[in-house]
């Protein structure tokens, strides 16, 4: 029987993320103690989305759940707590910030926060939440209509993967003498045990409780799966591998690895690893 292995939470999108033994599971992506998945940003200048593609330092912001902050630690940083609760409408700060190809409002957190980060990264950058009445899909192309919404993901609500397919990567890395990686090199929301390899590519959808997810779009891997995420440096790099045999038409060609999905029902249903999963495929 498939079990769910691994829930992971990611608050500021390319930073650490956070491994949880339970989370709600809705519509936008995982939640813990009322926290979204990718409810922060970090943005450029300009209210470009950066990630760790082009500062890989990124992934040493390790955030921390507190009762009212989110605790953030970076090496050679001062601890730094942001608030939890909602600005006040009256006195709110908002920017419009772009993640791709959206545009969307977002709260614009203090000055203390911006140089902070600023510091940590080496370039003048703020973080940002995303606003109480901003609106954003995922692309309905491939949710068959669905509407799907999400927040700073890169385009959907859920990613997932079963431990399987990494352990076949990481059979063919150690056949040529590599060592294996971590499966969080690949940021996934959900892991899933007891299914074959990359047999998630083929499901119709997962059944966890009363959740039924839909994987809709195969996630294509840009660079970061590269990047080590303890020391936040690049390599080793196992794309040369995955291109090999994890080419996909479906998206152009591009190397893929794990299935973003989205929720169809079960909103506000609690997952916990150890969870039995159903698994009904496409075929």
């Amino acid at each position: 029987m498939p079990i769910l292995t691994e829930l992971n939470l990611y608050p500021i999108k390319s930073c650490a993320g956070i491994s949880l033994r339970e989370a709600t599971v809705t519509a936008a992506g995982l939640m813990s103690e009322h926290i979204y998945d990718r409810e922060w940003m970090v943005v450029d200048a300009q209210g470009n989305f950066m990630t760790q593609r082009d500062f890989p330092k990124m992934a040493l912001i390790t955030p921390r759940i507190k009762a009212d902050t989110l605790e953030l630690r970076a090496p050679g940083m001062l601890r730094l707590e942001v608030p939890l609760g909602l600005p006040d409408p009256e006195e709110e700060e908002t920017l419009t910030v772009k993640v791709w190809d959206d545009a969307v409002q977002a709260y614009d957190c203090d000055e203390v926060t911006a140089t902070w980060f600023s510091k940590f990264l080496g370039v003048p950058c703020r973080l940002v939440r995303f606003h109480a009445e901003a609106k954003r899909l995922a692309n309905a192309k491939w949710t068959n209509g669905v509407e799907a919404p999400t927040l700073f993901s890169d385009g959907y609500p859920l990613l997932v993967i079963s431990q399987a397919s990494l352990d076949d990567l990481n059979g063919k890395l150690q056949a040529q003498g590599r060592a294996a990686l971590p499966m969080n090199r690949f940021r996934p929301n959900i892991v899933i045990a007891g299914i074959e390899a990359f047999e998630e590519d083929y499901a119709e959808s997962f059944n966890i409780g009363n959740a039924v997810l839909k994987p809709v779009k195969p996630c294509p891997r840009c660079p970061m799966p590269s990047i080590d995420q303890s020391t936040g440096e690049f390599g080793p790099d196992p794309l040369d591998v995955l291109q090999v045999y994890r080419a996909n038409p479906r998206v152009d060609g591009g190397i893929t690895f794990g299935m973003n999905s989205i929720l169809l029902e079960g909103e506000g249903q609690l997952l916990k690893v150890g969870q039995e999963v159903g698994l009904a495929l496409a075929f």
